[in-house]
């Protein structure tokens, strides 16, 4: 009998349990953030892709170099997003866009993963909660 029990209770202390919960509150500030990125992109909105960026934003793209074959990564900033949206971003090619879709993958207290893709680009982004707000750290994204 005491074996069982012993068993019950290690069972339940050991049980995994979430971090913290992800409400739907969280959840959709984290997909608004993240939707400020995508369609800021494809609309050249500086502010909305400004305020969806963490200050230290790294965004990859990991691609083969044609003349020697090998994979390379190449890395842009915050400061390269902005500018390229101010450039117009994807407002120059709006027909690439298609329908973007943000999948939630995670919200974990200040910390979350999401996916987003549209017909041209797929992006796996970690976001934190900064100062209040949801903004994007990391992407490592594709084309399509």
């Amino acid at each position: 009998m005491w074996t069982l029990r012993l068993t019950l209770l290690l069972i339940v202390l050991l049980a995994p349990r979430p971090v913290a919960a992800q409400t739907a509150d969280e959840t959709g500030a984290v997909e608004q953030a993240v939707l400020d990125y995508v369609e800021g992109w494809w609309a050249g909105d500086v502010t909305r892709m400004e305020r969806s960026l963490h200050p230290d934003l790294v965004k990859r793209i990991v691609f083969t170099h044609e003349a020697t074959g090998r994979s390379m990564i190449n890395s842009i900033t915050k400061s390269d997003m902005v500018e390229y949206t101010r450039a117009g971003g994807g407002s120059e090619h709006p027909e690439q866009k298609g329908e973007v879709e943000v999948m939630v993958l995670r919200v974990d207290g200040n910390i979350a993963t999401v996916v987003a893709t549209s017909a041209r680009y797929v992006d796996y982004l970690h976001l934190a909660k900064w100062n209040g707000s949801w903004v994007i750290v990391n992407v490592l994204w594709g084309g399509r």
